[in-house]
């Protein structure tokens, strides 16, 4: 137990690292249970959350108690072979999650203006 103190004592983490997980390519078909075995073999989890949604199904939050044990997890299973599909382990992002999500929105934002007003974008 002493020598993992001093191994996270002595470690300089990048700013990105993260104890929040988002995970990609996911089989549609991956269970809680499965999840729970694969990832735990890193440490503690926290909190695991699956998409279930059309659009977010393949993905999952991860949610490490520990800062080091989610750096062993990317390290580790980034790549990672399930049922035929390799894994895509990244640092969940705040900034980057709301502008996609602010993206999406202004793009239907003008899209309702164009139907309101008539102005088509296709050129004649």
């Amino acid at each position: 137990m002493a020598t993992i103190s001093l191994r996270k004592g002595n470690t300089r983490l990048p700013p990105e690292v993260n104890r929040v997980l988002y995970v990609r390519n996911l089989p549609f078909n991956i269970t809680s249970e499965e999840m729970y075995d694969i990832f735990g073999k890193y440490g503690a989890i926290r909190q695991i959350r699956i998409g279930t949604n059309k659009d977010t199904r393949g993905t999952a939050f991860v949610v490490y108690e520990d800062i080091y044990d989610s750096k062993t997890a990317v390290d580790h299973l980034s790549g990672f072979n399930v049922a035929n599909r390799y894994l895509i382990v990244l640092y969940y992002q705040q900034a980057k999650m709301s502008k996609k999500f602010d993206q999406k929105k202004k793009e239907d934002e003008i899209a309702r203006m164009q139907e309101k007003y008539g102005v088509s974008t296709k050129d004649k």
